[in-house]
């Protein structure tokens, strides 16, 4: 347990231990709601909301779950995987024959998460520049001003609201239509809600793989090893996914705040009811007491309890979708190109961009 200072100058506590992570993001007593109340504490300009499911507790929280939650299980996944496989092959025939070296983050590991979750949304592919960009201003930490954040969110709000009359006058088969028809038929969840809902599986259901998959390919890249084991028995895949989650942090701060609303003891330190706290799933994933030699990437680490999707009631919605993504991903790569796909620079001549509440790089440029 740490006390720290958040980029908007606000303290929390930083939650580092394994068992202490868990411990707190099952806890009930630390409160997501809470965190996106007026006048808590905020690690950047932005937060979910208080009428998204990143910003809800148990039973909100579980409602709006409940209404997609179909759309993500394991069976509905193992369905999209042919279909998954087809957009990843598509993407790699064009990076095949495109100039060298190859931006792989604009070619790939941005471009298949994105075809994914539009496709599966129902929106417009031919969106995806500015729909991309609005969400990387509304999750950014302190790269962009409040009002710049206000403003792309007022945007994106706007750009769902017409697309959801759309569907209401003309309904598709995708998931949009069958949240309106949640809204509209069941009224299970407000309009706001339902706003907010697509807003956050939209971004976030892009966002997050595309940068797991690339730091993970990052990964690979610079354990170069570790990739021709792959090359050579390409069965580890799953099991490199799982590891390539572990050792790589996703978000710098772990996962969304929490606000306690009572007074409650985490790792011997006591918490006073309005206290921050942030669960750091990158420092738990690294814990020697859980992971043996924590720093290294195995990617035949078993077992491997890593919680790189979070726990508890908030254990990430899409996280069976991202693993397919992943997996797919890094299989196809490695069926398409060369095993001697390498960076085409000095990795300390890459950039990581900044103020941003994920970790991620500028551009990956690779040849072969």
């Amino acid at each position: 347990m740490a006390r720290v200072v958040l980029p908007t100058g606000d303290e929390a506590w930083l939650v580092t231990r394994y068992a202490d992570v868990r411990g707190v993001l099952t806890n009930p007593l630390f409160s997501r709601a809470a965190a996106e109340a007026p006048g808590a504490p905020r690690i950047g300009h932005s937060g979910p909301g208080p009428h998204t499911i990143l910003g809800m507790d148990p039973p909100d929280h579980t409602r709006l779950r409940r209404l997609v939650a179909q759309a993500f299980t394991a069976r509905r996944v193992e369905e999209l995987r042919p279909w998954i496989e087809k957009i990843a092959n598509s993407l790699l025939f064009a990076v095949n024959v495109a100039p060298r070296p190859v931006d792989l983050i604009a070619t790939y590991t941005l471009a298949l998460p994105l075809k994914v979750i539009f496709e599966l949304l129902g929106v417009d592919y031919e969106d995806r520049d500015k729909l991309h960009a609005w969400a990387e201003v509304i999750f950014s930490l302190n790269a962009h001003s409040a009002e710049a954040v206000a403003k792309a969110r007022g945007d994106l709000n706007e750009y769902l609201r017409t697309m959801i009359d759309a569907r209401r006058r003309k309904p598709t088969d995708d998931l949009v239509s069958a949240l309106i028809a949640a809204r509209d038929e069941g009224d299970k969840l407000s309009e706001d809600e339902l706003v907010d809902f697509v807003l956050i599986l939209l971004t976030v259901g892009h966002m997050s793989t595309a940068n797991n998959l690339t730091s993970a390919i990052f990964s690979l890249l610079r354990h170069p090893d570790q990739l021709a084991r792959l090359y050579e028995n390409p069965e580890l895949v799953p099991d490199a996914v799982e590891e390539l989650l572990r050792y790589n942090p996703f978000t710098l701060t772990g996962t969304q705040l929490r606000v306690a609303v009572a007074d409650v003891e985490v790792g011997g330190v006591q918490v006073h009811a309005g206290d921050a706290v942030v669960a750091a799933l990158g420092a738990a994933n690294h814990d020697p007491s859980v992971f043996a030699d924590a720093g290294t990437l195995d990617l035949a680490r078993d077992p491997n309890p890593h919680v790189a999707f979070g726990y508890g009631a908030h254990h990430c919605l899409g996280a069976q979708l991202a693993r397919a993504e992943m997996q797919i991903g890094i299989s196809a790569l490695i069926r398409r190109l060369p095993n001697t796909l390498r960076l085409a620079v000095p990795e300390d001549w890459l950039t990581w961009r900044l103020g941003l509440t994920a970790r991620s790089l500028a551009s990956l440029p690779v040849v072969w």
